[in-house]
């Protein structure tokens, strides 16, 4: 290594930064701190997602790689999930990645929260200020869903 009396400019002033940088990371003891724990209310049922919807053009793409990451099968499509390729989740939900349904849908990834009352969730959404983007509907031996938009994000809710 140069001494610092014969380095140039630029190398005096990237080994400044790198000194600086990591004697900043060994003044900040956060930084290598637990990360928090999310808040759980005791005695209250914690979010679960029961499906995950993802909506893309590339639906066999998208399978397959879900498929090779995670050594899982996609079911043939479902006609009662919009023609979604279906595989199980650990929690007992599922994921279904489908392609869209109509010229206007968007590439999407979309939650959909279980709940034990649709109707009154949907109301408390509502409350919030939410906007119901699909009113709540039954899917024959799935369950009942309903959709709703909150901060540009769509989610959904689903009642087993």
């Amino acid at each position: 290594m140069k001494p610092f009396s014969r380095m140039r400019g630029r190398q005096l002033a990237a080994l400044m930064f790198l000194g600086v940088f990591v004697g900043g990371l060994a003044l900040t003891p956060w930084v290598l701190a637990d990360p928090p724990k999310p808040q759980q209310d005791k005695g209250k049922k914690s979010m679960q997602v029961f499906y995950l919807e993802i909506v893309t053009p590339e639906v066999d793409a998208v399978c397959a790689v879900y498929a090779k990451a995670h050594d899982i099968t996609f079911s043939e499509p479902v006609a009662g999930l919009g023609g979604a390729r279906t595989a199980a989740m650990p929690d007992g939900g599922m994921i279904g990645v489908r392609a869209p349904l109509r010229e206007t849908e968007e590439p999407i990834v979309r939650p959909y929260w279980l709940v034990d009352d649709i109707n009154a969730a949907v109301a408390a959404v509502e409350k919030s200020g939410a906007k119901i983007a699909h009113p709540p509907m039954e899917i024959p031996g799935y369950g009942t869903f309903a959709i709703y938009i909150v901060g540009g994000v769509e989610h959904g809710l689903w009642k087993k």
